[in-house]
């Protein structure tokens, strides 16, 4: 073989490893944590007409008495677009038998107590705010991963998808492979909620962002760019994605919001 016709063999190698490195990338990448089963409760809320701030000041206020009486601080999000809700409240719990054995609800109405804010107060004065709530059990990462998720971050990202019948574990699928696609182009995941008990919501993913310019950077990534991390996470191409998820859900709700400082947001 001339030493021309080796050249050109060499080059085609060295390309075609760079075009496959992203799929191959993808395939040798470790499992992405995205999802498991320790317990998170979602509250969501509407507050009353003129209320918000202060219902605001009523969850700022129970944070010590959240961290007293032995519980992880939630995450605390304000809607700025999206769905109609005011509030979501996100609180680790870990599971059931744990957030609700003996010991843990006496160490929490023990706190409440000591606050000058018992329970029954706290619901009370909660309720007098309150237009509409729902309360969502869901299973997620493990508590470490959802920290590290929202440490430093200021904006959030919700979806929140009722699955077609029988199409629950495809559309947990779908949004893996979703973070598949994301972090291929340089974007961050989501965390993955799947529901046990409570609001009818099957799944909840969260992204999270440092800002509104941080969220829009997506806009700046090269079409070349997402079509091959489109490919790496199994789907057709990028405009094929939404239609896919589209073929498993009955109903889709998206949310944009600042992340408040205070509970886990201000460690």
């Amino acid at each position: 073989m001339s030493h021309e016709r080796l050249m050109r063999v060499a080059v085609a190698g060295l390309l075609a490893v760079a075009v496959l490195a992203p799929w191959a990338g993808a395939q040798s990448a470790p499992a992405i944590r995205d999802t498991g089963d320790y317990l998170y409760r979602f509250v969501i809320v509407q507050a009353a007409p003129g209320k918000l701030l202060d219902l605001i000041d009523l969850y700022r206020s129970r944070m010590p008495v959240v961290s007293a009486g032995g519980d992880e601080l939630p995450l605390v999000v304000r809607h700025s677009q999206g769905d109609h809700w005011d509030l979501c409240i996100i609180y680790p719990s870990g599971s059931f038998t744990e957030y609700y054995s003996r010991e843990r609800v006496a160490k929490r109405a023990s706190a409440a107590d000591a606050s000058g804010v018992p329970n029954a107060e706290f619901a009370r004065r909660f309720y007098s705010m309150v237009a509409w709530h729902e309360d969502l059990y869901a299973a997620g990462p493990p508590l470490e991963v959802f920290r590290q998720h929202v440490r430093g971050m200021g904006l959030a990202h919700f979806e929140m998808l009722l699955a077609l019948a029988g199409k629950r574990d495809e559309l947990i699928k779908e949004r893996q492979m979703e973070n598949v696609f994301n972090r291929e182009r340089g974007r961050g995941g989501t965390l993955i909620f799947v529901h046990d008990q409570g609001a009818a919501w099957d799944v909840i993913t969260l992204g999270v962002y440092r800002d509104w310019r941080h969220y829009a950077e997506y806009e700046t990534i090269p079409a070349g760019v997402s079509a091959a991390a489109a490919k790496a996470a199994g789907f057709a191409s990028p405009d094929a994605i939404g239609p896919y998820m589209r073929t498993l859900i009955s109903s889709h709700r998206d949310t944009l919001g600042p992340i408040l400082p205070m509970g886990l947001a201000a460690r």
